[in-house]
């Protein structure tokens, strides 16, 4: 099945669901705006992507104090389906149906899936509270939204591995959203979106198909542009302190080199 294919079946669903998913994003948006929504794909296919997803050794692996995890934005060393859906979720109907979702006018996906693709969480694997960088690549457009879809089958409350939102800041207490089988999340990035993945707590993979959407315009008057800042979770304080430093010296370097000092290399390097 091709993306065009995939692309009808998840339009068709989101529209079917439209209005609930107003009401759900309404909810949230004055804090971190957010929906999901389950059953996205026909199950034999889910399992499908479940099935080609690739193996730990088969990715990067990003591992520090502020996370750690296996990604990977270089499609073509995947299996074809799995590429074929992360484009289906960049369809010009889907992105409107999206915005019109969010009230966002000006939206836009990103063919180059800068700090997108696949992820996958192993045993003790997690990533700390933070935020999104505020830009792409170049500088030229805001990160607005993240659109999670997770493919593991059975995947349960017990195993970890779940997005959570942390609306009132990394130091009080996160609003946790299961990663379960066939699900997609979508959520707003701006200056306050604090969020994070708890610590995958059995010997299995969550495995993640992930996209982001910009615009030029950011979600709140008051976004200034920043790097992706990170956090420890409540009481971590020489962690936050590590952290602290670490994000202010990054955004000390920008402001002397507008584009960084060097390309992120997690972009779709097309042949």
């Amino acid at each position: 099945m091709d993306k065009h294919a995939i692309s009808d079946i998840i339009y068709n669903h989101i529209l079917t669901n439209k209005q609930s998913l107003i009401a759900q994003f309404n909810e949230s948006k004055n804090a971190i705006g957010y929906f999901y929504i389950d059953n996205v794909l026909p199950e034999k296919l889910a399992l499908e992507c479940a099935k080609v997803f690739p193996k730990p050794e088969e990715m990067k692996l990003l591992k520090s104090i502020k996370e750690f995890k296996y990604v990977s934005a270089q499609m073509d060393k995947h299996h074809q389906l799995l590429e074929e859906v992360i484009y289906a979720f960049q369809n010009e109907k889907i992105v409107k149906l999206i915005g019109e979702i969010c009230n966002i006018s000006s939206l836009f996906p990103d063919d180059s899936l800068y700090a997108g693709g696949l992820s996958l969480m192993a045993q003790d694997n997690f990533l700390n509270p933070h935020l999104d960088n505020s830009h792409d690549a170049e500088r030229e457009r805001w990160r607005v939204l993240n659109l999670l879809y997770y493919v593991t089958p059975e995947w349960e409350k017990n195993n970890g591995g779940h997005l959570e939102l942390w609306p009132n800041g990394p130091q009080k207490e996160p609003i946790e959203i299961e990663s379960k089988f066939n699900r997609l999340i979508v959520m707003a990035t701006h200056s306050s979106s604090w969020h994070s993945v708890n610590k995958v707590m059995i010997d299995g993979s969550r495995c993640c198909i992930s996209n982001y959407y910009f615009s030029d315009k950011a979600l709140r008057e008051t976004d200034k542009f920043h790097v992706t800042k990170f956090r420890g979770r409540p009481n971590e304080t020489f962690t936050n302190l590590f952290l602290d430093f670490d994000s202010s010296l990054r955004m000390l370097v920008r402001k002397v080199f507008k584009k960084g000092v060097r390309k992120n290399p997690h972009v779709y390097k097309k042949q």
